[in-house]
């Protein structure tokens, strides 16, 4: 009986080791494959690469192309606004203060910090956003409450919606739109499957978001009021709430909205002009000053517009030019093809919206995006119908390019939530309902 001894393993004569060792490590060249948890984008990283660059491409690092569409769109409507925002604003700022440029300045700070706010925000993962959510919105309606409560309150337009601390002042009703979109999105996931029960609904909703929008329309802040509910009302809509146990609260809505807009003396003769279609002369020199010249800034603007920095009706004709009506200067500006080419980046934004929500399967993602785009697109459009007339004046902006830091810091917080969803393409989950609109 023979046995048969192991082979001996191949050896390099000069070094006596296996022949497996001396095979060189490779330093370049193909990135290494990724562990498990690790994302692709930190496994593709150069290993000697300098600090900097790593942190800037982790940044950007994502997985899908929604995430680089969306920063995109939101980057360049951002560049876009401080443009219109130079300017619309150029005239008034000079009145005010001798300077050409001091609004375009606090505009440029404002997207200073909030660009970087965005990008941190599209990096933290859902858990600190569920962990969070509730605290957010409750700061939020804590500081609208002292608006309403304090004479830390300061009125502007008629409207009691900004808080002054020492040298910093803002809207929280804008941190108000910021906390509940999150906070929807967590409380609408945690529910998931109990929407037949109303009284499951109603509970914590009902109080916490009447709370929020309430103080705000103590306020008088009518407009802001309306996106507020919108948000309410589509996040609990794409949740997948029955239509038919929305149909009463929408009809209570509308009731209270018309009580709230007849009980003002100037809103009831904002509200008659527009219904009339602002003909008289009285109502000209009034009520639909405003209005109207937004229609002769449009009118004059043509297909191809007056020329970027030739507006007339920013010369102290049109109230608001660089913030509620900023619509109207860019139609005047840069005419027919400019108005269209704001709507064309609104709509990228909604698609982009959509694409994330679809692409994802976790609940609280999906109502949560649900939220910002009906907050984001749903006051784009109400700002352009009022310009067009279509709507009466309400004093909302135009998101991400009008005037405003409050505004514009928040809804760039808000899409980087967004972000953070899209940032990776989601693993399917064979156990988590779809949201959606029940049948």
């Amino acid at each position: 009986m023979t046995t048969s001894l192991p082979r001996p393993r191949a050896t390099n004569s000069r070094t006596s080791q296996p022949a497996q060792a001396r095979r060189p490590t490779r330093t370049t060249g193909a990135a290494p494959r990724p562990t498990a948890g690790q994302p692709a984008a930190e496994a593709r990283e150069p290993r000697h690469a300098p600090a900097a660059f790593v942190a800037v491409r982790r940044i950007f690092a994502a997985e899908t192309g929604n995430y680089f569409v969306l920063l995109g769109a939101t980057l360049f409507l951002v560049v876009f606004g401080l443009i219109m925002v130079l300017s619309s604003s150029s005239v008034e700022s000079f009145l005010a203060s001798g300077d050409f440029f001091n609004g375009f300045v606090r505009q440029v700070l404002f997207a200073a910090l909030g660009i970087p706010l965005m990008l941190i925000a599209s990096r933290m993962p859902a858990r600190f956003w569920k962990r969070w959510a509730g605290t957010f919105l409750l700061i939020a309606i804590v500081l609208q409450l002292l608006v309403v409560a304090t004479p830390l309150g300061v009125e502007h337009g008629g409207n009691k919606n900004w808080i002054s601390l020492g040298p910093f002042s803002g809207q929280p009703s804008e941190l108000v739109k910021l906390g509940l979109v999150a906070w929807l999105g967590y409380i609408l996931a945690r529910k998931q499957g109990s929407f037949d029960n109303w009284r499951e609904l109603v509970m914590p909703l009902v109080p916490v978001a009447g709370a929020a929008i309430g103080f705000v329309v103590l306020g008088g802040d009518l407009g802001t009021s309306i996106i507020l509910t919108m948000v309410v009302l589509g996040a609990v809509y794409f949740a997948g709430v029955r239509l038919r146990f929305l149909a009463v609260p929408i009809l209570l809505i509308a009731f209270a909205a018309t009580i709230l807009s007849l009980a003002s003396t100037s809103r009831r003769d904002r509200i008659a002009a527009f219904a009339s279609g602002c003909t008289s002369a009285s109502d000209y020199l009034g009520n639909c000053f405003q209005t109207v010249q937004g229609w002769w800034a449009l009118a004059s603007g043509g297909v191809f517009g007056v020329g970027l920095g030739n507006s007339k009706a920013k010369y102290s004709w049109l109230p608001e030019a660089d913030n509620d009506f900023i619509f109207a200067i860019i139609g005047e500006e840069l005419g027919l093809i400019g108005a269209i080419l704001v709507l064309a980046l609104f709509i990228v934004l909604a698609i982009s919206f959509v694409r994330i929500i679809r692409a994802n399967t976790d609940p609280f993602a999906r109502i949560t995006v649900s939220a910002v785009m009906v907050w984001i697109i749903g006051q784009a459009f109400v700002n352009i119908a009022v310009v067009l007339g279509i709507l009466p004046v309400l004093g909302v902006p135009l998101p991400l390019i009008s005037a405003g830091g409050s505004a514009l810091i928040t809804s760039l917080i808000a899409i980087g939530i967004v972000l953070s969803f899209a940032r990776q393409s989601p693993e399917p989950a064979l156990d988590t309902p779809r949201t959606g609109r029940s049948r």
